[in-house]
């Protein structure tokens, strides 16, 4: 049996092929990533892409991500969800195209695909005070994240902090996904951070939209980094290589507004398991020991791991598989229309 989960990424669509066996230890998976500036000229397909690694035929269910996913509440067929599952792609982020562009040849494609919905103030199993706080809590591949992080270590009560161009944190309560920070109120990124009020002076004298504040709101505006998205990163870890001050400032601080926000969340959990990091950042143990670093603003109470970066092509893949099994409910997120 084959399933295919899709991650809409900042910097790039990466897609899981996890192929499966009657047999629970006869499994295999599949990573690739193709970034959104290949995407947004138009030179890369996706599917085509995916065709050469696999029969398309052959694919029982692929499960997908898009954006923000804020105008859906449930897993849906494809062909059930108006307007991709969004309200508006404003405010958040660079929008280049490239994924749109593959959510429509994956529509057109015939491929059994279901998407799955953002966290927003919607979401039936958000808590109630979350809701009211938080009109977004996270894009829809956190969710697809966190159930990766949920079958990887089997914990009920845990926070799951994806840390990569941005941030953002998830609480897991009982099995549901009860509440997270979103990128622009919490932690800091590679890129992406929360609005000061310096930003949002700069936003009402019109100097900047709150767009271009949000896009430099992370480690790079600290490091006084301007490159791409996609070179960001690679600037921000040579330059802590070398030893400067600046890089180790803003590597330091984002570090700093991680832990602020995963011990906040700790804080009114009912219980906590364990802390799950992931993410390009998160994850990373060369050639910056992030995550190391990290663990120790947070270890000593509960345990701390890791999981891939791939972990939200995974996850959305071991959804695909999961509910072509008959799972009608993931972290508190019911699947609708299917089959």
């Amino acid at each position: 049996m084959v399933f295919v989960g899709m991650d809409h990424g900042t910097t790039g669509v990466s897609f899981t092929i996890l192929s499966s066996s009657q047999k629970e230890d006869e499994n295999s998976s599949e990573h690739f990533k193709i970034s959104r500036e290949e995407l947004s000229r138009g030179k890369v397909s996706a599917i085509q892409e995916l065709s050469k690694r696999v029969d398309l035929d052959s694919i029982d269910l692929m499960v997908i991500t898009y954006a923000m996913g804020d105008g859906l509440n449930a897993i849906k067929p494809l062909s059930k969800v108006k307007d991709r599952g969004i309200l508006s792609i404003n405010g958040a982020g660079k929008v280049t195209g490239g994924g749109t562009a593959v959510y429509e040849e994956i529509e057109k494609s015939g491929i059994p695909t279901l998407l799955i919905p953002g966290l927003h103030k919607k979401t039936p199993c958000i808590n109630r005070r979350f809701a009211a706080a938080y009109s977004h809590h996270a894009s829809a591949e956190k969710v697809s994240i966190t159930y990766n992080a949920y079958l990887e270590t089997g914990w009920e009560n845990m926070v799951v902090s994806d840390i990569s161009s941005n941030t953002v944190t998830m609480l897991v309560q009982n099995g549901k996904i009860i509440g997270a920070i979103d990128a622009c109120i919490g932690a800091m990124g590679v890129i992406h951070g929360p609005l000061d009020l310096e930003m949002l002076r700069k936003i009402d004298e019109g100097k900047k939209t709150a767009n271009e504040c949000f896009s430099h709101a992370g480690a790079v505006k600290i490091a006084e980094i301007d490159a791409s998205v996609s070179q960001a990163k690679d600037e921000l870890l040579e330059m802590a290589q070398i030893g400067d001050d600046r890089a180790v400032l803003a590597l330091d601080t984002m570090m700093m507004t991680i832990a602020m926000e995963i011990w906040g969340l700790i804080g009114i959990a009912d219980k906590v398991d364990g802390i799950v990091l992931t993410g390009s950042m998160g994850s990373m143990k060369e050639p910056v020991n992030f995550f190391g670093l990290l663990k120790e603003y947070l270890e000593g109470v509960v345990p701390v791991v890791r999981i891939p970066p791939t972990s939200g092509s995974m996850g959305s893949a071991q959804i695909a598989r999961d509910i072509y099994h008959g799972r009608k409910n993931i972290l508190g997120i019911n699947v609708e229309d299917y089959p």
